[in-house]
């Protein structure tokens, strides 16, 4: 019998005699033991005594260590009901302080079996994530800083119509309006109304209605810790906060614009709602004129025009900043610049804001300027981001591997571009330049 054998053998005797005195059948306590009753308390006792006698014979210093390891995992088995039981009091548990820590408290269970009680809080939304990695999902707290940086200050995300989904369902049908013209008979798909004499009753007429499916996809981050980065709470949580956000927030926000539909939102770029303005005459390649911007402008929504923004690649600001309106033998300034902090942080062209994005396509391709109000492009959501984490993926290079996934899709509500009610220039809350080259 090896060392890690008789040391689990000494805890089940151990654990035998003390059952047997919490049941009250120790000698003592019960008046008329049974022969049985006698022999087996007995028997205990001797081979008690057996296995005290071979671990005395052992004279390794490896005996301390391997005691130490072995209460150490009974401590971990025996923390799980325990956690749970005092999970369903929150107030019994202390906050994680920051990611990082609970990271850490991650590692030292799945390397050494101790268990802090906070990962097995289902209240807190902390437990196993996936059961053949054996992680555990991170805690609300962490889950809400992370969707929440998503989010706050975003000219992209915070624009656009966020709709959280229920529990029970995976996409959502969202019901509207089927118009495409404002010209008469065509208003709200389909509705007319008459001038109509004393008595002469209106031709009947009715809206049309059309819907927009968006349906759940998944977006996902992966990254991977070392032990010796682990060890440091603070730096651990703000590089994983920052890292996996800022990730996540790239590619739902890329897609928002260039999505392909296919396991990903429905880009504005392409879309059949979005009007595309030609090329001047004689225009040069990779330049962006002025008369490129009153059209584009022009073929913008009215109603939209209040929250639309400048969507640009940076490699237009030079292009911007050369731009004028010529007044007789001088001009003006078309774009006008922030004016540091005494002014708007976006420069401004028609009044609206002017914002680089990086995904944005490269100056002369269309995609490279956008101007859109994203109010009119719906984004839903469910469950916010979720966290995992796994010693297992990595374990050869001795790596935590630590992943975000947030379920999220997109498109415009509408569904062509709209035909106004005068004129034969059709409009949209989405406008793009096509490519000069």
């Amino acid at each position: 019998m090896d060392l890690k054998q008789l040391i689990q053998r000494e805890t089940n005797l151990t654990a035998s005699i003390a059952k047997l005195k919490k049941e009250g059948r120790t000698l003592g306590a019960l008046k008329d033991p049974t022969p049985e009753q006698a022999t087996r308390y007995d028997a205990i006792f001797v081979e008690l005594d057996e296995q005290e006698g071979q671990l005395a014979t052992v004279t390794t210093t490896d005996l301390p260590r391997a005691r130490r390891l072995q209460e150490e995992e009974r401590a971990a088995a025996a923390a799980l009901p325990a956690a749970i039981e005092m999970g369903a009091d929150r107030t019994a548990l202390k906050p994680w302080a920051n990611f990082g820590e609970q990271l850490i408290a991650i590692h030292a269970f799945k390397t050494k079996g101790v268990a802090d009680p906070r990962l097995f809080a289902a209240a807190q939304g902390a437990g196993e994530a996936v059961d053949s990695d054996g992680g555990f999902l991170v805690g609300s707290d962490v889950v809400a800083a992370i969707e929440k940086r998503m989010f706050e200050n975003s000219m992209i995300l915070g624009r656009c119509r966020q709709i959280e989904i229920g529990p029970a369902s995976n996409g959502l049908t969202i019901r509207t309006v089927d118009e495409t013209s404002r010209a008469t008979g065509s208003r709200w798909g389909g509705v007319q109304g008459y001038w109509v004499d004393e008595g002469v009753a209106p031709t009947a007429t009715k809206p049309k209605f059309g819907k927009v499916v968006l349906v759940l996809k998944k977006v996902a981050a992966l990254g991977y810790a070392s032990d010796e980065l682990l060890a440091d709470s603070v730096a651990m949580g703000s590089v994983f906060e920052q890292a996996f956000a800022e990730e996540l927030t790239f590619l739902v926000e890329d897609s928002i614009f260039n999505g392909t539909g296919a396991g990903q939102p429905i880009g504005v770029i392409g879309h059949a709602a979005t009007v595309s303005i030609a090329k001047e005459t004689n225009q040069a390649a990779s330049t962006v004129l002025f008369a490129n911007i009153v059209k584009m402008w022009a073929r913008c929504w009215s109603r939209a025009r209040a929250n639309a923004v400048w969507y640009i690649n940076q490699d237009i600001e030079p292009q911007l900043f050369q731009m004028a309106l010529s007044v007789g033998t001088g001009g003006v300034p078309v774009y006008l610049p922030a004016n540091g902090l005494s002014g708007s942080p976006y420069g401004t062209l028609m009044g609206r804001p002017v914002v680089p994005i990086e995904y944005a396509a490269t100056l002369g391709t269309v995609g490279d300027i956008t101007l859109g109000a994203l109010r009119e492009y719906a984004v839903i959501t469910k469950g916010g981001v979720q966290q995992a984490a796994s010693m297992h993926v990595a374990f050869t290079t001795d790596e935590q591997a630590f992943r975000a996934t947030y379920r999220i899709d997109g498109q415009p509500l509408w569904r062509a571009v709209l035909t106004p009610f005068k004129g034969s220039n059709t409009l949209s809350p989405f406008v793009t330049l096509a490519t000069r080259a």
